[in-house]
């Protein structure tokens, strides 16, 4: 009789979701040939992207191959056959590499990546000429879990350089191994060496806000007229997210949620049926639209999906 009063609570939690929250939301719409990247491809999870001239170069965790993987596309829909370019070592701390940031100065490309292992993650740099053919700056981490509410996990970097400030910008995600719980940040003048925040961390998760009552995770941080957005993962629960958008003055304190949030959410039925994580942004100025890329999962497999939004104006008021 217990089981069968958790499993119709588990059930009716998941009906009541689906009935507060649409699959997308403020103005933003699924790409109808979704998923854009995987099938064949086996998973394919949490990218990270770069736009040069008229070209999208996409780096994302191929989980089939334990590795980064790297394609190409003109339209953000139609990608080149992946290739690996970047694959664990036998330094220990990274049995398999995923959830990357890739940044491009002087001509040269920056990786922080995650290493994980079973039981902790950490982050680690390699460089590039091509953004294809990279090198280890140090087979140790760069960045690791040591504050308590880091646990045993620092995932997920987002990184930004700022020129002014002759700073690079991290915000992770730190906490447990499964699914870290919140969002932290860090500076750093070389990539190498970096100074963590003391309030750390910078944005967690809301209990008031049922869809990511649970945890926060896996940013991307940019500034955008005059303050900071931040697209990120909310998690009702371990395996249910969805993505929403916040923003900052300065990318640390006082965030402010999207009314509209979450943007986008599981479809049932579909390819992204269970959950929707790790968001990707380029604004297109020429197209005046918002392209939005993340993966999507159906029980065990994830793919590589996109969404769109037409014009700047996000939703927040002025």
């Amino acid at each position: 009789m217990k089981k069968i009063i958790s499993f119709l609570l588990s059930l009716l939690i998941i009906l009541t979701s689906a009935v507060l929250y649409a699959d997308t939301a403020g103005g933003w719409v699924k790409y109808p040939g979704n998923p854009v990247l995987g099938g064949k491809l086996g998973v394919c999870f949490d990218v990270t992207l770069l736009k040069e001239g008229d070209l999208y170069k996409m780096w994302f965790s191929w989980r089939t191959k334990r590795s980064m993987g790297y394609t190409e596309s003109r339209d953000g829909i139609h990608w080149s056959e992946p290739k690996v370019v970047l694959s664990p070592t036998e330094s220990g701390w990274e049995e398999l590499i995923n959830r990357s940031s890739v940044v491009k100065k002087d001509g040269k490309y920056f990786m922080w990546f995650t290493g994980q292992t079973q039981t902790h993650s950490r982050i680690g740099l390699a460089v590039s000429e091509d953004g294809i053919n990279w090198t280890r700056v140090q087979k140790d981490p760069v960045l690791i879990a040591e504050e308590t509410w880091e646990k045993t996990s620092v995932m997920c970097p987002h990184v930004l350089w700022n020129e002014k400030e002759k700073l690079f910008q991290m915000w992770y995600s730190g906490g447990e191994q499964y699914e870290p719980n919140a969002i932290g940040y860090a500076e750093s003048t070389d990539g190498i060496h970096w100074r963590k925040r003391a309030e750390n961390p910078v944005f967690a998760a809301d209990p008031n806000t049922p869809w990511e009552q649970h945890k926060v995770t896996a940013c991307q941080v940019f500034p955008w007229e005059g303050k900071y957005l931040m697209f990120y993962i909310g998690f009702e629960n371990e395996h249910l997210a969805r993505i929403g958008i916040a923003r900052s003055e300065d990318g640390l304190t006082n965030w402010e949620r999207l009314p509209e949030n979450p943007i986008i959410g599981p479809d049932e039925g579909t390819w992204d049926a269970s959950a929707c994580y790790k968001p990707f942004v380029i604004f297109d100025e020429q197209a005046d639209r918002w392209l939005l890329w993340y993966n999507g999962r159906n029980r065990n497999i994830e793919q590589i999906g996109l969404v769109t939004h037409d014009g700047k104006e996000l939703g927040f008021s002025k």
